[in-house]
């Protein structure tokens, strides 16, 4: 339902909704720093704020003394999307919620936080190497 709310009234993907939302909250973040603290790939994050920009939801500013970095924040018109649209999502998760009883819905969260720990620890420990999608074998 958010995603139809997302993309037929607002014309934005869910993901361009998310990054929205993290920058309402942390304006001039860095795209990379952005990335992580949402839990996006990277390249991902890129496209959706290169689309957020072109929309004029997302101001993108080269950082002082470093112009290949950019700092992130969210213009009026962004904002204005951000504030219409969150008591609508808001409303949408508590309709869901309402499915579950209280004492339900509070063993889901303890379930997804240790789903979450769990996933968390197995990347900090793991051996495997990083995709590296795009690129094709033998090239660099």
């Amino acid at each position: 339902m958010v995603t139809r709310l997302c993309e037929g009234r607002f014309g934005i993907t869910r993901r361009e909704w998310r990054i929205l939302a993290f920058l309402v909250k942390e304006q001039g973040i860095v795209p990379s720093l952005l990335a992580e603290r949402a839990q996006l790939d990277r390249a991902r994050t890129s496209r959706a704020i290169t689309s957020l920009v072109g929309k004029h939801l997302v101001a993108r500013q080269p950082m002082p003394g470093d112009r290949r970095q950019a700092i992130l924040t969210v213009t009026e018109k962004g904002q204005q999307v951000y504030d219409t649209m969150l008591p609508l999502a808001v409303a949408i998760n508590h309709r869901l919620a309402s499915a579950m009883a209280p004492a339900d819905a509070r063993q889901l969260d303890v379930m997804l936080d240790q789903l979450q720990a769990c996933a968390d620890d197995m990347l900090a420990h793991s051996d495997l190497p990083k995709a590296h999608r795009g690129q094709r074998e033998g090239k660099n």
